[in-house]
């Protein structure tokens, strides 16, 4: 049995199926893990989640931002914006139980026995392994639980600072951003969510969260959501996120392997 991550497919249903001959997946013997946004901007989220789910206890998943923003889209909590691409998923037959689905991923998957973290964008240098699963189960319970109101308070760059003392709306936003949103933080925790270039471009007092010393100890992470950053080993994270939507490529690493081996395909047309 292998395992595979793969970066964000973003409803790049095309380039995923390719990718996947490439490794030469089989279903019935390979686990594929996802590292959020399967959806929005590309032609075919539909499609995209519709796979994944029908993969079963075979794939792993964890919420990226574009996901929660399809899950807050569709309870009314926010509006469909022109670069969204997600008419064809809200008017499909089966989008509440594919809803439903996306709503019960979670935001960190920690796999002891292959000792990999996996988080759509980041976790704050502050926090251990421990603290990060508590904060995200948090989140994940309330969205589980409530989620008309989670969604509706989810939004906002405040707090941009995690302090233990925060409650209420501004602890989950402040966990969900840092999970889903954060590329650059600064020496004190101050997370930049504004800041999407490529390490170099950034104000000089922020620093790719990565690259802060880490209290999260024991295992690699594995993440997403920064496109410009593209496909790389840094520090013991790997990033996935190549920039398939935006016509690059879409990329996966072997996590049950002793080496770190990438392997994409060009996108652009799915």
């Amino acid at each position: 049995m292998a395992v595979y991550v793969i970066g964000d497919v973003q409803g790049c249903y095309g380039p995923l199926q390719k990718l996947l001959c490439k490794i030469d997946f089989e279903p019935r013997r390979d686990h594929l893990w996802f590292v959020g946004d399967l959806v929005n901007r590309g032609p075919e989220s539909l499609e995209v989640v519709r796979f994944v789910r029908g993969l079963g206890s075979g794939a792993q998943v964890v919420l990226g931002n574009h996901d929660l923003n399809l899950l807050a889209v569709s309870v009314g909590a926010r509006p469909v914006k022109t670069p969204d691409t997600l008419t064809s998923f809200l008017a499909a037959s089966d989008r509440d139980e594919l809803l439903d689905w996306l709503r019960f991923r979670p935001l960190l998957h920690h796999d002891v026995a292959l000792g990999v973290v996996m988080v759509h964008a980041g976790v704050d240098p502050a926090w251990s392994l421990s603290q990060s699963k508590a904060l995200a189960g948090e989140v994940e319970a309330v969205l589980q639980a409530n989620p008309g109101d989670f969604l509706r308070h989810m939004y906002g760059d405040q707090p941009d600072r995690w302090r233990d003392s925060l409650s209420g709306w501004a602890r989950l936003r402040c966990i969900t951003n840092i999970f889903t949103r954060m590329r650059y933080c600064d020496r004190n925790g101050r997370i930049d969510v504004g800041h999407a270039g490529p390490p170099g471009t950034q104000p000089p007092s922020l620093r790719p969260w990565f690259d802060w010393p880490r209290q999260l100890r024991g295992a690699r992470l594995v993440f997403g959501h920064w496109s410009t950053l593209g496909a790389r080993s840094v520090n013991e994270a790997i990033c996935l996120d190549s920039g398939c939507v935006w016509g690059r490529r879409l990329t996966s690493v072997r996590l049950d392997s002793t080496e770190i081996q990438f392997d994409s395909v060009a996108c652009g047309s799915s």
